[in-house]
Formats: structure tokens, C-alpha cells, sequence
């Protein structure tokens, strides 16, 4: 799976840093928290509660595109938090990179919000929770890079089932 870049998707919520990480130690990759990508301007809008709006957003997704090319042009395999929410985004890190997938992390609006409930020391709140499931749009027939995992079941599980696909889609 060298120089496989992997971006682990979904809401606020949805589980992406716990099973980013997980997944990375799986493969022996790379993990990188794209939390930590985003400009100090993105980082004070969100703690202050305001939601992010598209221009807000493209310097921190230019960088997660960075950051998938890094891996792919020292042949490297990576695993990337990155929410990812619209089609746009994903295209935009798409752009100029050749050997990526999406993990989509699927929930349920209440299971997500559930689960917020429960986070501690993390930027966003779950007031923005609205405006997370509002942006998103569902990966398609026509995103063929995007494998989808329920987040019902445990992080364990999860990470099992997304390893399992990542392998079945590499083999195609």
C-alpha cells in the first residue's frame, strides 16, 4: 500500500481521529489530525462557535491536498482526518493526486450528536452540529474513491470493515 493516501471523512462527530489513528497503526501509516492544518483564523472562528464557510476553508483543504502529495511523492502510505464535507473539497484535494481514497464515516444525525455530547477539549460544538450535516454531501456513484463505513458498531470493527475494503478496492 505504499504511497496509499487514505482521508478519513465525515461530521464533526463522527469518530474520524479515533479511527483515523487506528486505522494508521493497522496499515503502519502515517497518521495525520487535519485539525491541526487549519489556519489560527479557522481554529478562533470555530472555538468562538461560528461555523466555517467555504472561503474559510480553502486554505486548510490546499494544505490536506499538500499533505496527500507529500506522502504520495515520498511514497509513503498516510492516514488524513479531514471532514471533507462537499464534493468540491474532495475534488479540490483530488487535484494533482493520483493514489487516494476516502474512508466516509456514515451516521445518523442524533448518533453523531450523541456522541459529541460526550467530548471533551475539542473545538467544535455540538450547536454546529447543523451546519456540519447541512454541507454534506453524501459521496455518490460518482466519487468511485470513497469507501463507506457505518459508525454504528465499535472503533475496532469499524477500522476491520475499512481495512477489508481499502484491500478489495486496491485489488480492482
Amino acid at each position: 500500500m505504499n504511497g496509499l493516501s487514505i482521508i478519513v471523512m465525515g461530521v464533526s462527530g463522527s469518530g474520524k481521529s479515533s479511527v483515523g489513528e487506528a486505522l494508521a497503526r493497522k496499515l503502519h501509516a502515517k497518521f495525520i489530525d487535519g485539525d491541526d492544518l487549519h489556519p489560527k483564523a479557522n481554529i478562533l472562528k470555530m472555538a468562538g462557535g461560528e461555523p466555517l464557510n467555504d472561503n474559510d476553508r480553502q486554505p486548510w483543504l490546499e494544505r490536506i491536498r499538500d499533505a496527500v502529495f507529500s506522502l504520495e511523492s515520498k511514497n509513503e502510505t498516510g492516514v488524513i482526518v479531514c471532514s471533507a464535507l462537499k464534493k468540491s473539497y474532495r475534488d479540490q484535494i483530488r487535484d494533482g493526486n493520483k493514489n487516494l481514497l476516502f474512508l466516509f464515516l456514515e451516521g445518523s444525525k442524533a448518533l453523531v450528536a450523541e456522541r459529541m455530547l460526550g467530548r471533551q477539549g475539542h473545538f467544535m460544538k455540538p450547536a454546529m452540529l447543523d451546519s456540519q450535516f447541512a454541507t454534506l454531501e453524501i459521496p455518490g456513484s460518482d466519487e468511485p474513491d470513497v469507501i463507506s463505513v457505518s459508525i454504528v458498531q465499535n472503533i475496532e470493527d469499524i477500522v476491520a470493515k475499512a481495512s477489508e475494503e481499502i484491500a478489495a478496492q486496491r485489488t480492482r
